[in-house]
């Protein structure tokens, strides 16, 4: 049968079972493989099914797995009362429990394994209760081991509950999901067909007084419709312009801040950052760090040289502070593109708008129109009249009027859409800016939107995150740790180069340089220290947004911090480390960068034993009576059992004794009794051998 037919068959989806079939060493080019009956098996056995026909009872009829269970009742028992006819009783008391209504007694499983503990607490039962019944089916499990769903369905039929693995159940079906289901839906992905081609978004993003927002009313002026209803602009923080039958986006976002705080909480809306610098003043302090912010948020960056009407515009000067701050432009030799602008005249406007069409053609900008929409919130408000309102930026998708939509934690039926131009419509296609009416309440700036299936399960949905930011508050949640110098282990994918980002901020300008080159002159392959900023002056609010969206830690030397710093750094879960001696902040860094690299694994060999004699306590354990050959049989160490060159067993003591005593450590020349943890399978002459595992921190 074909991979998408025994997928519905065991109720997961075609990614999840191509997954299963990698997991069991089965290769498959995609859903329409076709799977041997052996192969079919092999999956229905990995989910803890015994045949095809019971999983599909088991998936198919949702609300009654009666007849799927009922074989797993009968049998059940008998392997866990075997040989011991006194726990037969309490089984016979609790079957009249079976014929309560299945639904009320059903545990769902979302994984084909689980925690005792947590199974225990599903049925309502001690965990030691569960570790007893799996001792009886000779499986010794320790309270935190994971147990398949196979003998999880025995045990649960053994007390009246029918044990199946969760079905996906359509997002519709109700509150449970919250945010996965609407990730879920986002996941699907879209196949190339269906993806079509849509405007980029623009943030334009420069020095105060540069002419950024004359620059975008002379855009606006001249290419948006000028009759709006009543004369008056319908602000809705973006616009769309056409150029040559090519739509732009723009995206009106005060300043930098506000568009590294929005990337900061996921919502990466823009696509090119247009940085408007002044030709006359060059790049100034503001500039620096919006070239930061569009660098760290890895957009299309495309300069606007600014007021070129002035007689005192020297371009030539602004390109070289461009280069010293590693923005190299085409007349330079790189690949931004520079456009000569005046927003007083409009001249350059045609050229910069025929640049950004060119760059988003070149990015391939594509999104599936034909689904449900989702993006981001640009900005909310309470309206006169209105009630609360939302700017919304479609990412992909189309925004119908009457759909149900979940924003953040809020939700509503959009019962009006109005453009950029104040004119009602009924649909907003991706990279169209709307503003929504019929919100409960009003969301932040940043928040993802979604559209749901119905009212329903948009409210269930919205109630459940609110309940979820109403549990953090009370319990004083704070903001997940970004990064931090102390815990960097793991902090990336063992298989790529790892990289340390950090924002530095000093008294002097000397300090900053011998800092950074003290930095840059940490020799290393396998970690990069990647510098994202590095300023004179105090630590402020605007550093430790730009390190929460970079994931960077923020090194302050002979600096104080700026009222609200420490609050955001709270808030957002940055890092930041004062400093006062300069080898003390290397050294840290340093070790950062080590913490960053896996610890190696070394083995060293502490001992060897030999098995003498075997004494069988019960047919399930045995303990190996040896005698200590070389070194030392430590609990903590663990152990390999050997049969000549074969290795039969790799493990932990289950228990160490010397003569009647429990012992931590036996040395040569001792005799002892070694129990392995769950392995019964040795012979007399057999050798054991105990070893340690060493991390050890790797060299740069």
């Amino acid at each position: 049968m074909k991979v998408q037919e025994l997928a519905k068959d065991v109720g997961v989806s075609d990614e999840e079972l191509i997954e299963i079939l990698q997991d069991i060493d089965i290769a498959v080019d995609g859903s329409d493989a076709e799977l041997a009956d052996d192969q079919v098996a092999q999956v229905c056995d990995e989910l803890g099914y015994a045949s095809l026909e019971e999983a599909i009872a088991d998936n198919v009829p949702a609300g009654e797995p009666a007849p799927a269970e009922e074989p797993a009742l009968e049998e059940a028992p008998e392997p866990a009362t075997e040989g011991k006819p006194d726990e037969a009783a309490p089984t016979t008391d609790e079957k009249p429990d079976e014929e309560e209504p299945e639904d009320s007694k059903t545990i769902e499983l979302k994984k084909p394994k689980i925690v005792v503990k947590e199974f225990a607490e599903l049925m309502g039962m001690k965990p030691n209760q569960v570790i007893a019944e799996l001792m009886r089916m000779n499986i010794f499990a320790s309270i935190n081991a994971e147990i398949d769903l196979k003998i999880a369905k025995e045990i649960g039929a053994k007390h009246g509950f029918a044990v199946r693995k969760e079905e996906k159940k359509k997002a519709v079906a109700g509150p449970k999901p919250k945010k996965s289901s609407v990730k879920r839906r986002e996941e699907v992905p879209d196949t190339p067909d269906a993806l079509l081609p849509r405007p980029p978004v623009v943030t334009f993003m420069g020095h105060v007084d540069h002419g950024k927002t004359s620059l975008l009313d002379q855009i606006r002026n001249t290419r948006v419709v000028a009759d709006e209803s009543g004369g008056i602009t319908q602000h809705i923080g973006a616009y769309t312009v056409e150029v040559n039958d090519h739509k732009i986006t723009f995206l009106d976002t005060p300043g930098h801040a506000a568009f590294t705080a929005m990337r900061a909480r996921g919502a990466n809306l823009t696509d090119i950052a247009v940085l408007v610098v002044a030709a006359d003043d060059g790049v100034m302090p503001q500039t620096i760090e919006a070239i930061k912010h569009a660098q760290a948020a890895g957009v299309c960056i495309i300069i606007a040289m600014n007021k070129m009407d002035l007689r005192s515009a020297n371009p030539d000067r602004l390109k070289q502070q461009l280069q010293e701050h590693s923005v190299m432009v085409e007349d330079w030799g790189g690949s931004i593109g520079c456009c000569p602008v005046s927003a007083m005249t409009g001249e350059g406007i045609d050229g910069l708008l025929e640049r950004i069409v060119l760059e988003s053609e070149m990015l391939e900008l594509k999104a599936n129109p034909n689904k449900p929409a989702n993006g981001f919130v640009v900005e909310a408000q309470m309206e006169p009249g209105m009630g609360p309102t939302a700017s919304l930026l479609v990412k992909s998708g189309t925004l119908k009027v009457g759909d149900s939509v979940v924003c953040g934690s809020c939700w509503g039926r959009v019962k009006a859409l109005i453009s950029d131009q104040g004119k009602k419509v009924r649909v907003a296609g991706p990279s169209m800016a709307v503003k929504i009416l019929g919100l409960t309440s009003v969301p932040g700036a940043g928040d993802e939107f979604q559209v749901m299936a119905n009212d329903r399960e948009a409210r269930s949905i919205s109630e459940e995150m609110q309940q979820e930011n109403r549990v953090q508050t009370l319990e004083g949640a704070a903001a997940p740790k970004k990064m931090s110098l102390d815990d960097l282990f793991g902090a990336a994918d063992s298989d790529e180069k790892k990289e340390l980002k950090v924002i530095i901020k000093a008294d002097v300008q000397g300090s900053l340089e011998a800092i950074e080159h003290s930095l840059k002159g940490i020799k290393s392959d396998k970690v990069e220290i990647n510098i994202i900023s590095a300023v004179v002056g105090n630590i402020t609010v605007n550093d430790v947004m730009l390190a929460s969206a970079s994931d960077a830690i923020i090194l302050g030397f002979h600096t104080g911090k700026e009222s609200g710093a420490n609050a955001a750094a709270k808030r957002e879960g940055v890092e930041i480390r004062l400093y006062s001696i300069i080898y003390e902040l290397i050294d840290n860094v340093e070790s950062a960068m080590k913490g960053l690299l896996e610890p190696e694994l070394r083995e060293q060999v502490i001992g060897h034993a030999e098995i003498r004699e075997v004494f069988e306590l019960s047919r399930k354990s045995k303990i190996a009576g040896c005698m200590v050959m070389s070194g030392r049989i430590s609990t903590k160490a663990s152990i390999r059992i050997k049969r000549g060159r074969d290795i039969l067993f790799e493990g932990v003591i289950g228990s160490l004794k010397r003569f009647q005593n429990e012992a931590s450590e036996v040395r040569q020349g001792q005799e002892c009794g070694i129990r392995p943890e769950n392995f019964t399978n040795f012979e007399a002459g057999d050798e054991i051998e105990a070893y340690l595992v060493e991390k050890i921190t790797q060299e740069l």
